[in-house]
């Protein structure tokens, strides 16, 4: 088993999470806890294992989280990929303006 710490920082890559997030958003994010619909998370479809994506949790399907991005003009999200493996909750944007998400 290897340890891990129980935050880590991503960065947004893409317009799917627009107007909430932008690329080149700098994110914290708790690894594991309580995820509820409407929280903001970083996951891994099942269907493309390896990439990381930021996405809304909508609802809990099939033993994992059906996810949407908030931009209505991209669907790159369980609409295309199913369902994913939640990893982390994002705690607060720390760039380039400090906000925390809820």
């Amino acid at each position: 088993m290897r340890w891990q710490l129980p935050l880590f920082a991503v960065l947004v890559r893409g317009p799917s999470m627009v107007p909430t997030l932008r690329a080149g958003d700098a994110l914290i994010v708790r690894r594991g806890g309580r995820v509820r619909p409407g929280d903001v998370v970083v996951a891994e479809f099942r269907s493309r294992p390896g990439l990381l994506v930021v996405k809304r949790a909508a609802a809990e399907r099939d033993g994992g989280w059906w996810l949407l991005g908030d931009n209505t003009f991209v669907q790159d999200d369980s609409r295309a990929h199913g369902v994913a493996d939640v990893i982390g909750r994002v705690i607060f944007r720390y760039y380039p303006r400090p906000f925390r998400l809820r």
